[in-house]
């Protein structure tokens, strides 16, 4: 983002304390402060306090690149991440160290969530919806979890996400057996009910401020209970999961997500040594594919140039990455749903592993 014009001006305090952060900026007074320098550019950067609450801030503050060594990786990132790239490879081809990457695209899930969460306030109501989970594994084929989706039907707009951790299942030999055993014994057994948890988390954020809802799943049967439990008059479709996948298919729209994410993420191939070791972080690489999806992406590679989010009537065109990163979107600013607090937190826990980082950075947002 280049904010280095002289008729620039903050748009709100970035002070959360300061009541001029959240409330109406008509009467808000600042004064410029100078500039300090850097090395990338815009190399002067300028400088200014708010009156009100004397919280120094400057055009940076502003910025998606607030505080990065690195500005320029960002856009790169971004695409490599939906571009089927895993983490050490992105590393190898922008020339920087792992952690480098896993720093930047974690930052990277949590705007997309937070830029989702923004699209959504205006969203127009969805009168059908498709469900389904998208089953993958974190740290080794004995941590099985879900990605539970939802996909507004008309306009192919990925709608939202949770998750729910799963227990090993299928085939498995006599070793494979008890070495599940001495894992649960380690970390415990996933809980039962967690699809179904998962899925009412789910149904409960795509169905606010709507009295009814059609609704289209396969025959997983966890879908019915969490449909029972929510607070909204529900038409439940059901489609046998291995009637033929095509446009005729009810479940089309949702099959063809779980395509896109096999296709556009690297963790997610069916025979692949880019697995996620965290769910966490699963989490975050999907919610950057979820933007890439609704904004940038066309909802048919031959149709008309169209979003799914163009359709819905949140934006007017199709979006670029540098749209996507155009500003900094202030988490206090922004109102998430528990789950999504979770993810934005780093709270989401892989159990075989001994340490499992919050996002507690100051600068970092």
């Amino acid at each position: 983002m280049n904010i280095e014009t002289s008729g620039w001006h903050p748009p709100h305090c970035p002070n959360p304390n300061c009541k001029y952060h959240n409330g109406s900026t008509d009467s808000w007074c600042y004064k410029r402060k100078g500039w300090y320098t850097r090395l990338a550019r815009p190399r002067r950067i300028q400088r200014f306090t708010c009156l009100h609450c004397n919280r120094t801030f400057s055009t940076q503050t502003y910025s998606t690149t607030y505080w990065q060594r690195l500005p320029k990786l960002d856009m790169q990132i971004f695409m490599m991440t939906v571009g089927c790239m895993a983490n050490r490879q992105i590393a190898r081809a922008v020339d920087v160290s792992p952690e480098t990457i896993n720093r930047h695209i974690a930052r990277l899930g949590r705007h997309c969530m937070l830029l989702h969460a923004k699209l959504m306030e205006r969203a127009i109501a969805h009168s059908t919806v498709v469900i389904d989970g998208f089953e993958t594994f974190e740290l080794s084929q004995y941590y099985p979890f879900h990605h539970n989706v939802a996909v507004d039907v008309d306009t192919g707009f990925f709608l939202y996400h949770t998750d729910s951790p799963l227990r090993r299942k299928g085939r498995m030999t006599d070793f494979q057996k008890q070495r599940r055993e001495e894992l649960e014994k380690l970390n415990g057994r996933p809980d039962p009910q967690a699809v179904r948890k998962g899925v009412v988390n789910l149904l409960e954020e795509i169905t606010k401020r709507r009295s009814t809802i059609a609704i289209r799943s396969d025959e997983h049967p966890a879908y019915r209970p969490a449909i029972r439990s929510i607070d909204c008059d529900v038409r439940h479709e059901v489609t046998n999961s291995k009637d033929h996948r095509d446009k005729r298919n009810p479940l089309w729209e949702v099959n063809l997500l779980d395509l896109l994410i096999r296709h556009g993420t690297a963790a997610h191939k069916r025979e692949t040594i880019a697995w996620p070791k965290r769910r966490q972080a699963s989490a975050e690489r999907l919610s950057i594919l979820q933007v890439w999806r609704n904004v940038i992406k066309r909802r048919w590679e031959k149709g008309a140039p169209e979003s799914p989010a163009m359709l819905k009537g949140l934006v007017s065109r199709l979006l670029s990455v540098e749209d996507v990163l155009e500003k900094r979107l202030f988490r206090t600013r922004v109102e998430l749903s528990e789950v999504w607090e979770r993810y934005y937190d780093r709270m989401v826990v892989t159990t075989a592993l001994g340490v499992n980082r919050r996002h507690e950075l100051t600068y970092a947002y």
